[in-house]
């Protein structure tokens, strides 16, 4: 069951009236804040609990909410939290901001994590990470770091309850555009070609390159995780009816390690709209009855 609610409008507008003895009456109104950060700071005040440990995720948003959630510390709002970064971005904004810092172990027990999602499927909420970047610093950064990508995907799952923040534009059906696969480099062109002959006519699969666009094929210079897996992007031309089948179909491929679909039962999306927040929530009969 999907469960949607709209926060009360988040506005940071004041105005300052000085009077002088010329009888000059001046007005300075604060930039409105943006969508994003609306939605960082609805995300921090409403699921980050004292006492938690967090996961913290990468993106334009989950960089806005580690410095919130850091200023909540420092002034007492919310004491004793832990963050688990999901990357060395969200390490390093922690550090900066002061939100202690434990790195992952599968035993840990998360209780919750936030993270910027590319897009998510309206409905299922199946979320996409992890889409190829168009900055020269991110483009450095997935070089440095790519299989950081997937390292997410562990935290996220092991955490009780996740938030996915996106653009009002990134929440929808019938979803186009790339999902990445992380498999085994050295059968990549045999894993390549059984994914494009599952998807013929509706996807392109092309090896990710570390550098430019290099074609199909990833050029010279593919990029080569820390694990030494590469990339593949299958890049829909079509509408995909469902993420969900997708998903079920790249798990079930030999030498696929892992893909850019999330799928998480207690999970809730929170749009950054122009003019408000809404939050969406998936549900299930056991977390109904509190489970």
């Amino acid at each position: 069951m999907l469960v949607a609610a709209a926060s009360t409008p988040f506005s940071l507008s004041s105005a300052v009236f000085t009077r002088r003895r010329s009888f000059r009456v001046s007005a300075t109104l604060s930039r409105e804040p943006s969508p994003l950060l609306r939605a960082a700071h609805h995300t921090v005040d409403t699921y980050v609990k004292s006492g938690m440990v967090v996961g913290l995720g990468s993106g334009e948003a989950s960089d806005l909410a580690i410095r919130y959630l850091g200023h909540q510390l420092r002034s007492g709002s919310v004491q004793d939290v832990v963050g688990v970064p999901m990357s060395a971005r969200s390490a390093s904004e922690a550090a900066k901001y002061g939100v202690p810092l434990k790195h992952f172990r599968d035993d840990f027990q998360i209780d919750f994590a936030f993270h910027d999602a590319d897009a998510v499927e309206e409905g299922t909420l199946v979320s996409v990470i992890g889409r190829r970047r168009t900055t020269e610093e991110d483009d450095y950064i997935l070089r440095q770091k790519v299989s950081e990508r997937f390292t997410m995907q562990s935290i996220v799952k092991a955490a009780d309850e996740a938030v996915f923040m996106v653009k009002e534009e990134q929440y929808k059906s019938g979803l186009e555009g790339s999902i990445p696969v992380l498999v085994q480099s050295l059968n990549w062109l045999a894993i390549a070609e059984e994914i494009d002959d599952l998807y013929l006519g509706d996807a392109e699969v092309w090896r990710r390159a570390s550098v430019g666009d290099a074609g199909p094929l990833g050029g010279d210079f593919p990029i080569v995780t820390s694990d030494g897996h590469n990339i593949l992007d299958v890049i829909f031309t079509t509408p995909i009816p469902s993420l969900g089948n997708v998903a079920k179909s790249l798990d079930n491929i030999d030498g696929v390690v892992d893909h850019g679909l999330v799928i998480k039962t207690r999970c809730t999306v929170v749009i950054a709209g122009e003019r408000e927040v809404r939050t969406v929530t998936l549900q299930t009969s056991a977390v109904e009855d509190g489970v």
